[in-house]
This record gives structure tokens, sequence and C-alpha cells, in this order.
């Protein structure tokens, strides 16, 4: 395995590196930052693509850090090895592991998110504004077997770093389409024939007692306001979950657990 050797934060690589903590520069050179060994190990595993591999000598000293970074050889990424203070300068968590990809954006079309052989379920997100709740929610599509997730353009960034991690990976396991408006999406919905449901608190059925097993888009909506008002009126059933104890609601992402579950628990049964 061989590796470059950088030692000064002045470096045009680090420079580039730590400028993609910024939303324009990751837009700007079509790069964005995976970082974690956990996470950098579903990467080199995914058909997305890197090219440059920065780490401490810590990490390369490590089980797992060693055999990733020998795996990135021969694949052929420019693996560069730098030293505690210039990682600092481009890491932007607080216990960093000392390993990052520097990879390139990867944009889907809506056909990339309907499967040839089963009726797609696709979790809509629509306003969600915190990165932590977006990436979570899209590790909960992959987890109850969504077959895509649209992001409409109020959303909080995919390819921010915290977006990126809270999806633990499944960001490369799952389809996502992004920056849509509303009118678009229900566009793209209505030409595939896909129905919409979104969560309401009025006017909406229990979410288990909604047939959840064909063709179907569910929106989940933002935070303080819930489901864009155009969603709510095009869609063909509005689900809520009951509140049995005090709590006033359901984090976003919570509640997008229990009725993709619920779709998935239908769609088993049904096979």
């Amino acid at each position: 395995m061989t590796a470059e050797t950088i030692t000064s934060p002045q470096n045009n690589l680090i420079k580039q590196i730590a400028a993609l903590k910024q939303k324009k520069q990751r837009d700007d050179q079509g790069l964005f930052v995976v970082e974690g060994v956990r996470l950098c190990e579903d990467f080199a595993a995914s058909d997305w693509q890197g090219e440059v591999c920065l780490f401490t000598a810590e990490a390369a000293d490590s089980p797992r850090g060693g055999k990733l970074l020998r795996s990135l050889s021969t694949k052929g990424y420019r693996l560069v090895q730098v030293t505690e203070g210039v990682y600092d300068k481009v890491t932007d968590t607080q216990k960093p592991q000392g390993i990052l990809i520097v990879a390139a954006k990867r944009h889907f079309n809506f056909p990339d998110l309907l499967p040839a052989d089963l009726p797609p379920l696709i979790a809509v997100l629509d306003g969600i504004q915190d990165p932590g709740n977006a990436g979570v929610l899209i590790r909960t599509a992959d987890a109850a077997g969504c077959s895509g997730v649209i992001m409409t353009s109020g959303c909080a960034d995919l390819f921010a770093g915290k977006t990126v991690r809270a999806t633990m990976g499944s960001l490369f396991h799952l389809p996502v389409l992004t920056g849509l408006s509303h009118n678009e999406i229900l566009t793209v919905l209505a030409a595939a024939a896909i129905p919409l449901a979104a969560t309401a608190l009025e006017s909406a059925v229990v979410y288990h007692t909604a047939a959840l097993t064909g063709p179907l888009a569910i929106a989940f909506g933002n935070e303080g306001q819930g489901v864009n008002p155009g969603f709510l009126e095009a869609a063909g059933c509005r689900l809520v979950i009951p509140i049995y104890g005090q709590a006033e609601s359901l984090n976003v992402a919570t509640a997008a657990a229990v009725i993709l579950f619920e779709a998935a628990r239908q769609r088993l049964a049904n096979l």
C-alpha cells in the first residue's frame, strides 16, 4: 500500500476538502465527505465513486482501518496520510475516527425508484430541515424496504456531513431523489400511477387501518408545519398515529418508522 504524506494545513488538497463543509462548495465541486470507518466501509462496498482517502496514522494502525485502506488501494484510490492537526482542519465531527473519503455526488432519476418486480414504496421527505432527522428517515426507509426516497427542495442538504452520518450507510443502499418541487413530485407520481398518502392530524385514518400494500408514496412533513397543503389536497389517504400518553407528538423520523414498518408488515402478509 502506497500513500502520500501531508503535514501542512495550507496544502491545496486539504483546503479543498475543508471547503466541502460548505454546501456551496459541495455543489460547485460535485463532491462530499464520507467520514468514519463504518461509513467508509459501506461506501467502499457500494457502486458510488470516490478517489481520495485521508487518514491518520492511528486509523491506519487499527485492524479495520488498515483493512479498509488496503482495499481502497486495490481500487486505485489516492491515499493520503495526514497529521492529527491537519485532520482536525477537514473534519466536522467532535470525535473523529481519523479516516474519510472524498466522494462524488450521485444523482438519481425517478425511474430509479421503481423496482421491476414489486410495487414501489417511496418515502417523501417534505421540508425536513433537520439533517439528523432527514438522515435517520432515509435509514428507516432503507430498513423498511422502501424502493426509494424523494426529498423536496426545502429539505436539509442530503450531502451535509450530519445528514450523511445519520443515514448510517443507507444513503449508499437506496436511491434518493432531491431538489424536486411539490408540483414536480405530484406530476411524476401521477404519471407512474403511484397514489400519495400523507401524515396529517385532521381528516385522517389511523395508519394501521389503511391499505398500504400497493404502489404508494407516503409524505412525512416538516417538523413544525407538517405536510405541504398541496400534498394534503392531492393525497388519497391521510394517516395519523394515535397518541396514548401525554406527549404532544412524535418525532418525524419516529413517526415514519411506525408507518413504514406497518406498510412493510402489510406487504409481507400480502405475498
